[in-house]
């Protein structure tokens, strides 16, 4: 797209479509290949497929670099962790994602690397467990905990080290949080949530503004066979044209959902960054009432994902990986777009039903 002071919605809306030629279409197709005709291009589709490269150049303008599509978030996070040579050490949230979490205290179970866990939120701490580290993974906001790092002064001295900053920017994505710009290396995404936006994609993205690194991750897609599908990127593709518009209305029911709850009898513990569609909370009840108060509700669905037009709830520590420290009876609600009110009538009358 021509113009370099285009806002972020505009991009979202115009970037990695076709040319305007006479009789073209406007979304670029789906193509459905996995063999190619020998020549310039690929031969195999683990390679390529021209569906990947409107999501990945859409994707790339919003975060400030180039982007990659993978088969799924997790696809993603162990393309860059493949990345960290063996023996070097990873610093990480201890509470993240758990399925990040696994990954490291696997690789670190197998003494592929050293692993230290921090409080993100700790800026002196961060930078003191990876004076000599290989890598700096950072969550902004955490999951489900919701804590915030300063990913500028950490990415600022880790540039002087040599230590590479990789950010999964999921929860707050490139239109709240550009992390290249603040100096990491690396941005990771479950594209599966915000970004498509309608619970129906299985997907993942690296993106970054380093050609080697970029050359690497791309490698390691290849080899490693998490290449995305060509109709979860058409749908992601999609789902990018309206982030800004679901986002917008997300984040504002979440503001006024998260005001409320801070004084509502029941409950306690809430964390809202003051950005975003997430909002954490504990049931004083306990756990097994965190637990029915998910099942009772009819607008809130009880789902283990994220980020889409619908609102979902659950209790986290019901999942086995699940970080200890979470509390046992803290609930993660994804705020969607529906009405404000209806949501919130909605878990008052849940939180009196259990």
């Amino acid at each position: 797209m021509r113009g370099s002071k285009l806002s972020p919605s505009t991009i979202a809306v115009g970037a990695g479509r076709p040319s305007r030629t006479p009789g073209a279409p406007l979304n670029a197709p789906l193509t459905l290949a996995t063999a190619y005709v020998p020549g310039d291009g690929p031969d195999y589709a683990r390679q390529a497929n021209p569906a990947w490269e409107p999501f990945e150049e859409v994707l790339g303008a919003l975060e400030g670099g180039r982007a990659l599509a993978f088969a799924s978030g997790m696809g993603a996070i162990t393309a860059l962790l493949d990345l960290v040579p063996v023996g070097g050490t990873v610093v990480a949230p201890k509470h993240a994602y758990s399925g990040t979490l696994d990954a490291l205290q696997q690789r670190a179970k197998r003494s592929m690397i050293q692993l230290r866990l921090v409080d993100v939120a700790d800026t002196t701490g961060v930078l003191s467990a990876a004076e000599d580290a290989s890598l700096v993974w950072l969550e902004s906001p955490t999951n489900p905990l919701l804590e915030t790092a300063d990913v500028s002064a950490i990415a600022k001295v880790s540039a002087r080290r040599g230590t590479a900053v990789a950010v999964d920017n999921t929860f707050a994505t490139p239109l709240r949080q550009r992390p290249l710009e603040l100096g990491a290396d690396f941005v990771v995404h479950s594209a599966s949530k915000l970004i498509g936006g309608h619970s129906d994609l299985l997907l993942g993205a690296v993106v970054t503004n380093q050609d080697r690194g970029y050359k690497a991750v791309e490698k390691r897609r290849t080899s490693g066979g998490a290449t995305p599908g060509a109709m979860e990127c058409w749908l992601a593709t999609r789902g990018l044209r309206t982030l800004h518009v679901r986002l917008d209305r997300a984040e504002a029911n979440a503001t006024e959902l998260a005001e409320r709850l801070a004084d509502l009898s029941g409950i306690s513990g809430v964390r809202f960054p003051g950005w975003g569609t997430i909002v954490s909370f504990e049931v004083d009840a306990g756990p097994e009432a965190a637990t029915r108060l998910t099942e009772k509700s009819d607008v809130i669905a009880h789902a283990t994902s994220l980020g889409g037009v619908e609102s979902t709830w659950e209790r986290r520590r019901r999942h086995a990986l699940e970080p200890k420290p979470v509390p046992k009876n803290l609930v993660r609600l994804s705020v969607g777009i529906e009405d404000v009110e209806d949501l919130w009538t909605d878990i008052t009358r849940s939180l009196k039903a259990v």
